[in-house]
């Protein structure tokens, strides 16, 4: 598919439509840059209306004007916010938003609050209705420290000037209020192609931050680093962003289609056999369709459930089968093996929890989230909690201690391995033919009497397929 008709774009706090003007001018008209200035920032300073969704409110009046047929939503920073939720209201069929072919998120606020050190967000919040020459230098203060090599001196001095016209109303709403929104269960996860570009000098909006709290809200999406640069990627490399635009409107991240593990021919045909009555039969049938790779948590945000199936990977890989998603839908219909341990809450809210702890583990022990580690630290960490000696105080983020750790870790195993023999093909794989024990109907059937008749040892009976993995020895 070729680039879209226009490219709306949502400026950072504090800039406005001008943020843009240099990536407009090397895209060109392919597509046609719509820069927009947010309520209270550039031209629409004096406008009202500072929350997520009233900003959103703004935009989406701005592309009904234009009536696109196919357009994307670049959103910087706090515009990426604000993106997400117009991808939210496109994909749910908002009227004029369905044109919606990609998101492009540049060092993008997440859904959930955004990770704004506390002194830092207070400093912001003192200088904006300090004097003019404290709102100055404090300006320029902040221009340049989200950048990496700096900025040439006729932009930074436009971006200087951005900041001071913004209305202060504005600037404090985002920070007191719309930067602290939590709309992680409103966008859940996404089907828009989505390019997620971060700076390598980016300290709080980097790579991490993008992996670990924006990318789970995108089903499709691919994650660019770019090195040397800050928060202000338009601004610093505004040739480098367009050509990162042009390959990604050229190779969009998208599934060829969910693959399942294929159930062997031999097994298959025990299933449908009237060996396996026909309850058994739609479970397994059920189970081996390929699941959703933009599946919808529910007992889970989304934040959580790339936490789960990076454990998951960690405790039993299971290629082709999302054993993360089958273990949240288990836990929010409320069904299970019947019994907890004392010590743990309800099963949903102990996953919540204890994933919540291992990531706040993950970056107390190595600064950076669960997600990005590589194997050998994910497997310390869980190692840790195995042993009972996963201890993150709650001040850190840490909601179980180490006994509840230790608990929760049992039953993940346990449940990880339950989902997994579950499907035909881990059925097939270790030669489980008790499915064929019988079917709907008493007597009789096509090849004798259904249940098993040879009892000893290594004497299978002639209608039990051998294990997949012993064929594929074979």
């Amino acid at each position: 598919m070729s680039a879209p008709d226009f490219l709306f774009a949502l400026h950072f706090l504090g800039g406005s439509a001008r943020s843009w003007e240099l990536l407009s001018r090397a895209l060109g008209d392919t597509p046609t840059c719509v820069p927009v200035d947010l309520p209270g920032f550039g031209n629409a300073a004096g406008a009202s209306g500072f929350s997520v969704d009233a900003m959103a409110d703004h935009v989406a009046a701005v592309i009904r004007s234009r009536a696109p047929a196919r357009f994307a939503i670049a959103g910087h920073s706090m515009g990426a916010k604000v993106a997400l939720a117009l991808a939210r209201r496109s994909e749910d069929g908002d009227a004029g938003l369905d044109g919606l072919t990609d998101l492009i998120l540049i060092s993008g606020s997440p859904p959930s609050p955004e990770p704004i050190p506390e002194d830092r967000r207070a400093k912001m919040l003192a200088w904006i209705d300090a004097d003019p020459e404290t709102r100055l230098r404090e300006a320029k203060a902040f221009v340049r420290a989200n950048v990496g090599d700096g900025l040439d001196p006729e932009i930074e001095a436009r971006a200087v000037a951005d900041v001071l016209q913004a209305a202060p109303a504005a600037w404090k709403a985002w920070l007191e209020a719309g930067s602290h929104e939590d709309l992680s269960r409103r966008v859940g996860i996404l089907r828009t192609p989505a390019l997620i570009l971060a700076g390598s000098e980016d300290a709080d909006l980097g790579a991490d931050a993008q992996h670990a709290l924006m990318a789970p809200h995108l089903a499709y999406h691919r994650v660019v680093t770019v090195d040397g640069v800050g928060h202000l990627l338009p601004l610093e490399r505004p040739e480098a962003l367009s050509d990162l635009l042009r390959k990604h409107f050229d190779d969009r991240p998208r599934a060829d289609g969910a693959q399942a593990p294929e159930v062997p021919p031999a097994y298959a045909a025990l299933i449908a056999s009237e060996r396996v009555n026909s309850r058994l039969r739609s479970a397994l049938e059920e189970r081996a369709e390929p699941d959703d790779p933009a599946y919808q948590p529910e007992a889970l945000d989304p934040v959580e459930l790339a936490i789960l199936r990076a454990a998951c990977a960690r405790v039993l890989p299971t290629p082709g089968v999302d054993v993360a998603a089958r273990l949240d839908t288990r836990l929010a219909s409320g069904a299970g093996d019947g019994w907890r341990f004392v010590a743990l809450p309800p099963d949903p809210e102990a996953y919540r929890v204890a994933l919540r702890t291992l990531d706040a583990a993950a970056r107390a022990a190595n600064s950076r989230p669960f997600v990005v580690l590589d194997g050998r630290e994910q497997d310390a960490l869980l190692t840790l909690a195995e042993r009972g000696q996963l201890s993150v105080p709650e001040t850190l983020g840490g909601r179980l201690d180490d006994d509840r750790m230790r608990f929760w870790f049992e039953d993940l195993r346990a449940d990880v391995v339950r989902l997994w023999l579950a499907h035909p093909a881990a059925l097939a794989r270790v030669g489980f033919s008790g499915i064929g024990a019988g079917g709907d109907r008493p007597g009789p059937i096509a090849d004798g009497l259904p249940g098993f008749h040879q009892v000893g040892p290594d004497t299978p009976e002639p209608w039990e397929p051998r294990p997949a993995h012993q064929e594929a020895v074979r």
